[in-house]
């Protein structure tokens, strides 16, 4: 898997060759989400809410990287890991 970031439990990856729109995976115990890098709204699946703030707050705070990490595997370039939230 491709993972960009990982912080309490919950795992972030890009896939290469994955379909617009632009988006990010959430993995976290058994539960799988799809989440627009655009707009931070879940396109498909589910994870509990106190996962989707963190992961919210995450992605706010690394959106420019989230972007760079797609762009990159639309290229099928290695991709940068991203710093947990903190």
């Amino acid at each position: 898997m491709p993972e960009v970031s990982r912080f309490y439990g919950i795992v972030i990856a890009i896939y290469h060759n994955d379909h617009p729109p632009a988006h990010f995976h959430i993995r976290y115990a058994g539960r799988k989400a799809k989440m627009s890098i655009e707009t931070l709204e879940v396109l498909d699946g589910s994870v509990p809410t106190r996962v989707l703030a963190l992961v919210i707050e995450w992605a706010s705070q690394h959106r420019a990287a989230l972007r760079q990490d797609w762009e990159l595997a639309v290229a099928q370039k290695p991709l940068n890991p991203i710093p947990p939230l903190e």
